[in-house]
């Protein structure tokens, strides 16, 4: 392969993987995916689902008490009726996905 191929060949997989990499979900769009049926759009925990299970809202001292850790722990490993979501989503996604369920707490 000559060097001029060898480098188009390189800057082809190098937009490969960037592309790649741009289509990971953000927090919020992890929060709708996998959060939001139960703790509801704004952490209210007012949808159905999270209303027949009793979830605590974002509003609740319990709630609001938790740091950072205790909330990635509760998501990795489940919480009361809450499913653990170790092995289904990234430590990466689930710290992203708290990060933005923490914007609700204030």
């Amino acid at each position: 392969m000559a060097a001029g191929q060898f480098r188009n060949a390189a800057l082809a997989m190098a937009f490969v993987f960037a592309g790649v990499m741009s289509f990971g979900q953000s927090g919020q769009e992890l929060y709708k995916s996998k959060c939001q049926m139960c703790h509801g759009a704004a952490g209210l925990a007012d949808s159905g689902a999270g209303k027949a299970m009793k979830v605590k809202p974002a509003t609740d001292p319990d709630v609001k008490k938790m740091n950072e850790e205790q909330m990635i722990e509760a998501v990795r490993n489940g919480m009361g009726k809450m499913q653990p979501f170790k092995g289904k989503l990234t430590d990466a996604e689930i710290k992203e996905s708290v990060s933005y369920f923490r914007t609700f707490l204030k």
